[in-house]
């Protein structure tokens, strides 16, 4: 009997153990072969999903990312909530999600740095992978200021002042080793304080 294979289903396996192969080997000493002994295939099974490490890598980001914009949605569509809480609570889960994957940051950040040595803009690679992110943030900006829940500002920058918290907590969590994020979840609810009208 013939074996059938759910070749997304193994497709997303692969990228969610290639994931750890990355953190604990760092994106230069991973090799193909590792990827492959970790999933339990060989090489050349990997390379019917995949071309390369570099493919394996962005996709895991990807479907990391993925499983945040999830969680983002979900506090979007709770209309329980209002503008203000779901915010909160949306940034409060990216900051988590950072604090819980901080080997995986600190990766990404050499890898930025390969990628801007090699010439190409490593800019244009995050705002790729954030855009989505940053349109739910959009989002819950417009409804709090047409609910008048907010006050009425220029949603770019109040978009941007939140984005900018969170990339320094990603540098405070994975270069600087911050192991206490309280202080990361006070910057943000203090700027948040000065969107909510009163």
């Amino acid at each position: 009997m013939a074996i059938i294979v759910e070749h997304e289903k193994r497709r997303k396996e692969i990228l969610q153990k290639s994931l750890d192969v990355f953190i604990e080997e760092g994106y230069d000493d991973v090799t193909f072969q590792k990827i492959a002994d970790r999933c339990g295939i060989t090489r050349t099974t990997l390379y019917i999903y995949f071309s390369n490490k570099h493919e394996i890598f962005l996709g895991s980001i990807k479907e990391l990312l993925t499983e945040i914009e999830k969680g983002l949605v979900s506090f979007i569509n709770d209309k329980s909530l209002s503008s203000e809480q779901a915010l909160r609570l949306m940034l409060k889960s990216i900051i988590d999600q950072c604090e819980s994957n901080r080997k995986l940051f600190s990766i990404i950040l050499p890898y930025l740095f390969q990628l801007r040595k090699s010439g190409i803009n490593p800019n244009e690679k995050v705002k790729r992978r954030t855009v989505r992110m940053r349109h739910h943030l959009n989002t819950i900006l417009i409804s709090g200021i047409k609910n008048n829940e907010f006050k009425t500002m220029n949603v770019k920058y109040m978009n941007d002042l939140l984005y900018s918290i969170i990339e320094a907590a990603i540098f405070r969590i994975s270069v600087l080793n911050q192991s206490d994020i309280d202080d990361i979840y006070g910057t943000l609810n203090l700027a948040i304080d000065g969107f909510v009208n009163n």
